[in-house]
């Protein structure tokens, strides 16, 4: 009995798909595949949601001196001329950051290597460059399904079937987070 499924592909194929179907699941919350690719990504993500919710509050939050730019009524840079040369402004101001623990931290990795990052573009095309943010998803695993996956004990996805596929009548299934 084999410990995994090969889906009909190489090694590193089937990783990929794996890997860019764990990270939708992640980042929408549910995904259409076939079941066999269900089951495996099943495997992948269980333990990924076990991590963060042990590791959901190992953290501490530390206070740092950082500086900020003055910024005018416009929100542009007050600079001032120093030397011949116009300088930028700066304040010191106090941020609270959360720094994680070793163990976090270790687990943050562990997560990082199973999962693509995720670029959110806009739909219009106007502003699509500017407006184009990175997604944090571990921190998203972390902070948000942690928490709310901490009382459970396993089971944090369910496989609904949906029917044949028209093609190959393959068994084609919706994979959600509970």
């Amino acid at each position: 009995m084999a410990m995994y499924r090969k889906l009909g592909k190489k090694t590193k194929l089937r990783k990929a798909l794996l890997r860019s179907q764990t990270t939708q699941l992640l980042y929408k919350g549910k995904i259409i595949t076939t079941e066999a690719r269900a089951k495996e990504i099943q495997k992948i993500v269980e333990p990924m949601i076990t991590l963060a919710a042990k590791e959901k509050d190992n953290y501490e939050t530390v206070t740092v001196q950082a500086k900020q730019a003055q910024r005018d009524k416009d929100g542009k840079r007050v600079k001032e001329e120093k030397d011949g040369k116009k300088v930028t402004v700066y304040d010191t101001v106090e941020k609270q950051i959360r720094k994680d623990k070793p163990s976090r931290l270790h687990a943050r990795r562990q997560i990082m290597k199973m999962i693509y990052p995720v670029v959110e573009v806009p739909a219009q095309a106007s502003g699509r460059k500017k407006n184009t943010k990175k997604v944090d998803l571990v921190g998203k695993l972390f902070d948000e399904y942690g928490p709310k996956y901490a009382g459970r004990q396993g089971g944090y996805t369910r496989i609904i079937k949906i029917g044949q596929r028209k093609g190959d009548a393959a068994m084609m299934v919706q994979l959600e987070l509970v």
